[in-house]
């Protein structure tokens, strides 16, 4: 079948208003990610049943987060973040003033820096400073071509899945094999469980002031680098898979309505029935934290990317026209950085002790109904914002930073 030749690309001058329609879509969908991190201990982020599960209720908007949401707009953050990396490299390269990768490196030390300022203070969870560490291979990444990008991301979740086991595998091979109490299988508990012990703990330390917590979180920060690095390789995925739809005109509004739909209907129909049986696994299993780790963080993430993939060429397809949604949506998304960090602000000032003090005070439906708030917040004020001033705070500072550094 001979596929009709693409429109004519956007000038560089001009935004892609889909792309940064689906950047506003990430963001967004980021946030009911991240609202069960600042609403429950960390193992009900991944486990129904180890906390904040009072009705069915709960239940099915776990089920609707584990196939729809988790991972999946993390995955179109990090596509976009590498799209965002080539334009700009690209930028720097057709302009023929000095070394673009300079610049780069120089953008990738202040966003890590923002980073470590913001799981600090508010996010434990915060994405940025893995961008960041995985933005240091880009420049090695941008002169290929659009097949040989995929082909590295394809790589990349291979090694995620084949580390990713290895650190997680054995709770999971003593759960279905021995049968009794295991080293690797009380720290699954208290990773991924339901350990009395570890929730009160959790609890207590979801309480604690702001000082204590920059206390904390200051001294933890070499544990947290050995975390975000275990995290490089499925990161780094989602990036080069990002920039190689850039090369290949997919993410450029080069592609035709048909041809997305055919790609968010293929890599739809791979995900979403993986997704559902790892699912049935679980709940079949009742939740035993040996199988829930290795099944959130490691057995997923290709269903999560193919989906994150499936949003992309939909967005794109139906985003495209100019009309009051997708500006409100492409000004979210050109204050993407801001809008991200924003929502911990407001995420923190609901769940913290120094605001509401909601944390492990409400179930998973209600921390999800809650998130709703930074997200109307985020539509509201991001289409003035940006008609007054242009950027965003915080793009404002990472520019200005970055070039003061290169």
């Amino acid at each position: 079948m001979v596929t009709p030749a693409p429109p004519p690309a956007c000038p560089p001058s001009e935004r892609i208003i889909a792309l940064d329609a689906l950047r506003g879509i990430a963001v967004i969908g980021i946030v009911w990610m991240n609202v069960l991190a600042f609403a429950l201990p960390g193992p009900a982020y991944y486990n129904p049943l180890s906390y904040g599960a009072a009705s069915p209720v709960d239940y099915w908007v776990w089920l609707g987060s584990f196939v729809f949401i988790e991972d999946k707009f993390r995955t179109l953050f990090a596509m976009l973040f590498g799209v965002g990396c080539l334009m700009l490299l690209e930028r720097g390269e057709a302009s023929g003033t000095g070394r673009p990768w300079q610049a780069h490196y120089a953008r990738m030390a202040v966003l890590f820096a923002i980073g470590l300022i913001h799981a600090t203070l508010l996010a434990s969870n915060d994405v940025l400073r893995a961008y960041a560490i995985a933005g240091l291979a880009l420049p090695l990444l941008a002169g290929l071509s659009a097949r040989a990008l995929v082909a590295v991301a394809l790589g990349l979740v291979t090694v995620h899945l084949a580390l990713g086991l290895t650190a997680l595998g054995t709770p999971l091979v003593d759960f279905h094999v021995k049968h009794w109490s295991t080293d690797a299988l009380l720290w699954a508990e208290r990773q991924f469980g339901r350990d009395p012990a570890t929730l009160a703990a959790l609890l207590e330390q979801g309480r604690e002031g702001l000082g204590e917590r920059i206390v904390r979180r200051g001294l933890g920060i070499p544990a947290q680098l050995a975390t975000i690095m275990a995290s490089i390789p499925i990161n780094l995925a989602a990036i080069a898979l990002g920039m190689g739809l850039w090369k290949a005109g997919m993410l450029k509004a080069e592609w035709r309505t048909f041809r997305l739909q055919r790609v968010a209907g293929i890599a739809a129909l791979v995900a979403l029935p993986g997704l559902l049986g790892l699912a049935a696994w679980m709940v079949a299993q009742d939740f035993p934290a040996a199988l829930v780790g290795p099944v959130a963080l490691v057995l997923s993430a290709p269903f999560d990317m193919l989906l994150g993939l499936a949003y992309a060429a939909l967005a794109m397809a139906f985003l495209a026209r100019d009309n009051a949604l997708t500006r409100t949506l492409a000004a979210v998304g050109r204050l993407s950085l801001t809008n991200y960090l924003m929502t911990s602000v407001v995420l923190a000032a609901i769940f913290a002790p120094w605001g509401l003090g909601l944390f492990g005070e409400v179930t998973r439906a209600q921390a999800f109904a809650l998130g709703f708030v930074p997200i109307a917040a985020m539509l509201a004020w991001s289409p003035p914002w940006l008609a007054r001033w242009g950027q965003g705070p915080f793009e404002r500072l990472w520019r200005g930073g970055a070039k003061a550094l290169s």
